[in-house]
């Protein structure tokens, strides 16, 4: 993480409000799994903030999507939030770019799963691009 810029983002009805003041990631990263797939339509797009970087306010829900992962959304409209590692309480947050206004300009950092991307979602540029089976043999704790 290599930027302390204060900015905030919030929901599509603006009950839910995260601000990021502290380390954080200006450069999402996409995954195509068919899991993030499914939770969001097409591709999950996230930067990366330090857990005392964020805060936030207002009604989130959150669900534990595998044994170590959770999800969370705005229990009025939905919109995506973030993802976390659980087994970490000072685990980093996995917030979703469309979020923050600021995020608008961002270059991609990674892509992973890109084996498993929609046809109709391939993303351009130069940046770092694992397959399922490269990115999930450096991280065993997925399988």
């Amino acid at each position: 993480m290599n930027s302390t810029t204060k900015f905030a983002g919030r929901c599509l009805c603006g009950e839910v409000t995260v601000s990021v003041e502290g380390e954080h990631d200006p450069q999402p990263g996409a995954c195509h799994c068919r899991m993030c797939q499914r939770w969001t339509g097409g591709v999950f797009l996230a930067f990366t903030a330090a857990a005392d970087a964020v805060t936030v306010e207002g009604p989130v829900r959150h669900f534990q999507s595998t044994p170590f992962a959770e999800r969370a959304f705005c229990s009025t409209c939905g919109t995506h939030l973030w993802m976390r590692n659980t087994d970490d309480q000072a685990a980093e947050y996995d917030l979703m770019a469309g979020l923050f206004d600021a995020a608008c300009d961002w270059p991609l950092r990674s892509e992973i799963y890109t084996d498993k991307a929609m046809a109709s979602i391939r993303l351009e540029g130069d940046h770092t691009r694992k397959t399922e089976a490269e990115y999930e043999g450096s991280n065993p704790h997925v399988n």
